[in-house]
């Protein structure tokens, strides 16, 4: 089956009215959770940067991560729909956008996402076979200041010209980042594609989160978020019980530890002798 007919469902889950659940996935074991709870579509983000491998913005991550984060997910969810992000300056040119997304698609992606309004890459991408969602509002590869975007009158109506152009390019789907609620909703009324927001409010056609914001790795409190747990302070109070057992010689106890078969010890405690 083509990139194009997999990402098929989803305009027709926008045609019916059904909202689309997206989250981000960066390794085997969220892919694995993610899948078991029917989550929609998989998105290994660049922000597998920031939230996991310690880089200060999404602009220091490489291809090569993307890749290798890509596969990892793969693994977990062989049947999952897998969006993959081509990273900052892999998609400055047609000719260099396709070599990389062929990269993200050799490592399990069913489609790719970049940032902003570039119709001539979408139109190589997908004369090139690939199935393409944007990305408009904020840009985190390429906003240092992370603000709401489209508040003015002028900067909301160029937005929404730039979605159209980019669903004329190809888009089959199209990732709306921390923009005022009625300019989300005027997206997507005129847009066939599906829209999917990230603090664009409630009118989209489906929602995306970061794995690491909802189940609360940390303390950062984002108004567009949700958070339905507190995995963070599971982990740390988990080290802290572990480093205390340690330390107290509670951990390992008898129940962790394996014995010598009765009959062999006799044998090797003399073969010491």
């Amino acid at each position: 089956m083509s990139m194009a007919d997999k990402a098929a469902r989803f305009a027709e889950m926008k045609r019916r009215g059904e909202p689309i659940a997206m989250l981000t996935a960066y390794d085997a074991p969220m892919a694995r959770a993610e899948a078991a709870a029917r989550v929609d579509i998989l998105l290994v983000g660049d922000s597998v940067g920031t939230n996991m491998l310690g880089y200060a913005s999404e602009q220091e991550v490489t291809l090569a991560d993307m890749a290798h984060h890509t596969r990892a997910v793969r693994r977990g969810a062989p049947d999952a729909f897998v969006i993959s992000d081509l990273p900052v300056a892999t998609y400055e040119t047609p000719t260099e956008a396709v070599a990389n997304a062929r990269v993200l698609a050799e490592a399990g992606a069913d489609m790719v996402k970049f940032e902003g309004c570039r119709p001539a890459i979408v139109e190589a991408l997908v004369g090139a076979g690939f199935a393409v969602c944007g990305h408009l509002g904020l840009e985190p590869q390429h906003h240092a200041e992370k603000r709401l975007k489209g508040k003015q009158a002028g900067e909301a109506h160029q937005l929404v010209e730039a979605a159209l152009t980019m669903e004329k390019a190809g888009i089959a789907m199209l990732v709306l980042e921390l923009i005022p609620e009625e300019v989300a909703e005027i997206v997507t009324q005129r847009l066939k594609v599906p829209t999917i927001g990230i603090g664009a409010g409630r009118a989209t056609d489906g929602q995306v989160l970061v794995i690491c914001d909802v189940l609360g790795y940390t303390k950062a409190a984002f108004r567009h978020n949700k958070r339905y747990a507190e995995v963070g302070e599971t982990m740390e109070a988990a080290a802290r019980a572990y480093v205390g057992d340690v330390h107290s010689k509670a951990f390992p106890a008898a129940a962790n530890a394996f014995p010598m078969n009765k009959e062999q010890l006799p044998e090797f405690l003399a073969s010491l002798a």
